[in-house]
C-alpha cells in the first residue's frame, strides 16, 4: 500500500512565495498546509509564528506535518512601515519558535527561506571597480535591519541543526517579486519587463524556480544534513576579471557575448541595457548539491522571447502582486 504524501507546513502562505508553494507543491507529490497572519485563498489557518502557544496548538492539531518551509518574514519594504523591534519579533523570535516546535514535534526537515540581502555591503563596489562575484563563500555584511535579522535567523537554524541534528537547508533567494523596483531611478530607467529580464542575468530568479529549489531542499535535506545555497538564475557570464570589469563598464556587451540572441531580441523590442552591473550571484552550488534545475535562466528567457513567448512563468502570473504593507502610495502597497 502506498504511503500518503508528506505534509509540508508553509509559513507565510499569503505572501509571494508562500502562495506559489501552496499552488504548486501538490504537483510534486507534497501536501501543503499554509499558515499566515493574513487571510487568503492559500492559507488554511491564521497563525502568528511569534506566538509559541499558537504554534504548539497548530502542531498538536496537525500531527501529519513532517516538513517545514519557512517563508514568513518581514521584508526590506517593511522597513518603511515597521519598527526594528518588529523585525526582531518576526524574523528572529518567529524563526526560533518554529525551530523549537520542529524539535519538539519531530519534524523531519526544515527549509529556511533567507535572502541575498544578507550579503549587504559586500554587494556595493564603487563605480569603476569590477563587479563582485557572489557565492556562498562571501561573508554577510548586512546593511539594514532586514539583512541583519535574516542573517541572525540563519545562525539560529545552524544552531538547531548542530544541537538537535535537525536536517536543515537555508535558501538565500534573490529577488522574485513582480512589483516594480523600489528604487525610483531604476524603475523609471526602462520598462518593467526590460529591467527584470536584465536582472535574470545576475540578481533575479523566477518564482517557479524558487519553488523547485524548495522541493529539492525537502527531498535532499536528510541526505545533506545541512546546507546553505544561493537561489538565483544561473548567470550567463564566466567568472574572470575581464568579464567582471566589463560588467562595470558595458554590461550590454557582456550580455550579448554570453547570449548572442540578446542583440536581436533587445533590438526588436527597443529595449535598453543596464548602465552597470555591480554584482553577480552564483547559484552553481545549488545546481550541483541540491540537484536544482532552474528553467528560467537568462539564456532560456531570451530564447523564449525570440520565439514569441512570455519571459516569465505562468506561476508568476498566477501569484501576481501581493504587496507588503498598507500605505497611501508606493510600489509595495497592498491593493
Amino acid at each position: 500500500m502506498s504511503q500518503p504524501p508528506p505534509e509540508v507546513l508553509v509559513t507565510g502562505s499569503s505572501g509571494h512565495l508562500g502562495t506559489a508553494l501552496m499552488l504548486s507543491l501538490s504537483s510534486f507529490g507534497l501536501s501543503p498546509f499554509g499558515i499566515d497572519i493574513l487571510p487568503s485563498l492559500t492559507t488554511n489557518l491564521l497563525t502568528d509564528i511569534t506566538s509559541a502557544e499558537q504554534l504548539t496548538a497548530l502542531f498538536t492539531s496537525q500531527p501529519s506535518i513532517t516538513h517545514i518551509i519557512h517563508t514568513a518574514t518581514l521584508h526590506k519594504p517593511h522597513i518603511a512601515s515597521h519598527p526594528k523591534s518588529a523585525f526582531l519579533s518576526v524574523n528572529m523570535t518567529g524563526t526560533l519558535n518554529l525551530l523549537e516546535a520542529a524539535t519538539t514535534f519531530g519534524i523531519e526537515t526544515f527549509t529556511f527561506i533567507s535572502t541575498t540581502s544578507t550579503f549587504g555591503s559586500a554587494l556595493s563596489p564603487e563605480p569603476g571597480q569590477q563587479a563582485v562575484w557572489i557565492d556562498e563563500s562571501v561573508a554577510p555584511r548586512p546593511k539594514n535591519i532586514y539583512g541583519a535579522t535574516k542573517t541572525a535567523a540563519e545562525d539560529l537554524c545552524w544552531l538547531f541543526h548542530k544541537e538537535h541534528g535537525l536536517p536543515m537547508v537555508v535558501l538565500r533567494t534573490s529577488r522574485f517579486f513582480p512589483e516594480g523596483d523600489d528604487d525610483d531611478e531604476r524603475r523609471e530607467s526602462m520598462e518593467d519587463a526590460n529591467l527584470k529580464v536584465c536582472e535574470l542575468a545576475y540578481r533575479r530568479v523566477d518564482i517557479e524556480d524558487v519553488v523547485r529549489a524548495c522541493v529539492c531542499a525537502v527531498r535532499k535535506a536528510k541526505q545533506l544534513r545541512y546546507g546553505k545555497y544561493i537561489i538565483s538564475a544561473p548567470p550567463p557570464f564566466e567568472k574572470n576579471g575581464s568579464v567582471l570589469r566589463g560588467l562595470d563598464m558595458d554590461p550590454g556587451a557582456q550580455m550579448r557575448i554570453a547570449v548572442p540572441q540578446t542583440r536581436a531580441v533587445f533590438d526588436a523590442k527597443g529595449w535598453k541595457y543596464l548602465g552597470r552591473i555591480d554584482r553577480v550571484y552564483d547559484s552553481s552550488k545549488a545546481v550541483k548539491e541540491l540537484g536544482w534545475e532552474p528553467q528560467y535562466t537568462f539564456g532560456r528567457v531570451i530564447e523564449r522571447l525570440d520565439n514569441g513567448k512570455d519571459w516569465k512563468s505562468e506561476l508568476t502570473v498566477r501569484v501576481g502582486k501581493r504587496g507588503y504593507h498598507v500605505v497611501s502610495t508606493g510600489v509595495y502597497t497592498m491593493r
